[in-house]
């Protein structure tokens, strides 16, 4: 293959204003960092209290976490997303569709639809780690709450979730990464995260294999820094006699 890499070409000017082609990154960056984040808070929040839902004796509320996790675990993310920014903006009142159509920019609204997606998303797969976690603890300690008057609130809270956390930290990680490979779907509505930048990048340059080969270094640095972290997370957590701990 004869081709001639040029990696000076992140620092030559975009012509477009006074920018680089690396500011392109290093915005694009941001995005993804934003909406994974967002996404991650939310989806650990609402997945955790479905998992809750999934383990209680009710059959409504349990009935309820597991039709969630249903629907959103079993469409596809890109038809999820699509639904999110074209379909759901038209069925809200019509002061909400004028907020979110009109006043707020471009950006915000693709933004806040991925956000929402990528939780809702995400919430469905957490949901199934926490219950998971909250099922494989042994039953006693369920028991030995309750015979100690111990309300159902207080032995989740203070007896089974610090401790299912725990045991699903090596999940949960990899769906915190799995947050930020996902993050990429934001660019087939618009918002110019790390992917759009790359794809943007090299139809300006032309220079289409060091555009794509820097996005990777990047996504792989990322999600090999998160890995190293929530690696120290779990030895730091783990549970004496349990997944291997010592």
């Amino acid at each position: 293959m004869n081709y001639h890499w040029d990696w000076g070409i992140f620092f030559k000017p975009t012509g477009v204003g006074s920018e680089i082609y690396l500011s392109w990154f290093v915005s694009g960056l941001g995005w993804t960092l934003a909406v994974a984040l967002a996404s991650w808070a939310i989806a650990l929040l609402l997945g955790s209290l479905l998992g809750v839902m999934r383990t209680l004796p009710g059959r409504w509320a349990s009935g309820f976490a597991a039709a969630y996790v249903e629907l959103f675990r079993n469409v596809p993310l890109l038809v999820q997303l699509f639904v999110w920014y074209f379909l759901i903006p038209d069925l809200l009142p019509e002061p909400a569709q004028v907020w979110f159509k009109q006043d707020l920019s471009p950006t915000t609204s693709q933004f806040l639809s991925v956000v929402v997606c990528l939780a809702l998303f995400t919430a469905a797969r957490v949901c199934e780690q926490v219950r998971t976690g909250i099922e494989a603890l042994p039953r006693g300690q369920r028991n030995a709450a309750l015979a100690m008057g111990f309300s159902l609130a207080q032995i989740y809270r203070h007896v089974l979730l610090p401790q299912a956390f725990r045991l699903i930290i090596p999940p949960l990680t990899s769906e915190f990464l799995n947050v930020f490979k996902n993050s990429s779907v934001a660019s087939l509505i618009g918002l110019m995260e790390l992917l759009a930048q790359t794809k943007q990048t090299a139809e300006f340059s032309a220079n289409i294999f060091e555009a794509f080969t820097l996005a990777t270094i990047i996504y792989f640095i990322l999600n090999m820094s998160l890995m190293k972290l929530m690696g120290l997370v779990e030895q730091k957590l783990r549970l004496p006699g349990m997944m291997g701990a010592k």
